[in-house]
Formats: C-alpha cells, sequence, structure tokens
C-alpha cells in the first residue's frame, strides 16, 4: 500500500481503507460505540504517555525529535483510526461534524476575546 499525504488522501478515503481492514477481519462484530469510544481513549493515553510530567517547552522537543517522532507518529495514527471507525459505525460526516464544532467554537470563542488567553469560553 503506497502511504497517502495529508495533501493527497481524502477523509472519505481513509474512512474507507478503516472500513476494508476492519471488515476483511470481520471485526465491525466488535466495534460497538463503547469498544471504540474506550479503544480511542486508551490509545489517546498512550498518545499522551512521551509527554507525562515534561515542560511544555520539552513537549515540543520531544513531538520534534525524529527519533521519536515515529513512536508519537503510530500512537496519534492509533487515535485517528479509532475516530474514523467511530464514524464510520456511526454513519457520521466526520467532515461535516468538524465544521460545524469549528463553527460552534467560532462562536464560542470570538478571536477579539479569546486571542492569546487559554480561559473556557464561559470565562471570556
Amino acid at each position: 500500500m503506497t502511504p497517502g499525504t495529508d495533501d493527497s488522501t481524502t477523509v472519505a478515503a481513509l474512512k474507507a481503507r478503516v472500513l476494508a481492514f476492519a471488515r476483511e477481519r470481520d471485526w465491525e462484530q466488535f466495534h460497538s460505540p463503547k469498544n471504540l469510544s474506550m479503544a480511542l481513549a486508551a490509545e489517546a493515553g498512550e498518545l499522551m504517555e512521551p509527554f507525562l510530567w515534561v515542560s511544555p517547552e520539552e513537549a515540543r522537543r520531544l513531538a520534534a525529535d525524529p527519533a521519536r517522532q515515529p513512536r508519537i507518529a503510530d500512537e496519534l495514527a492509533d487515535v485517528v483510526v479509532y475516530a474514523l471507525q467511530f464514524a464510520n459505525m456511526a454513519g457520521i460526516d466526520l467532515s461535516a461534524a468538524i465544521t460545524t464544532k469549528m463553527a460552534a467554537n467560532a462562536a464560542k470563542y470570538p478571536v477579539e476575546r479569546a486571542r492569546g488567553r487559554s480561559d473556557k469560553y464561559t470565562e471570556l
């Protein structure tokens, strides 16, 4: 399989690849919302592990370290694969969901009040 890039691969193509992988192995029977959400959380924890107990600056250095990037990329891919399969299982158009969520976030975090601040929208 030839690897794609963010510039050349659509979300639909990724969702189809993930779905085909699961179907070839007869794994859809295990892909309930509960199981996929738990797997997603577990993989997110594995993604967080290299950054535990380090400063934000050190975390940026770790993420940019060529020796560590393959492991970090692998964990991030696991997170995204489970998210894509959740979208497949739940019939969610991920691009539409992200577009809707970004519009809601823009309304909750207007630039003039949120720029440079990490406060929750209720505290702006």
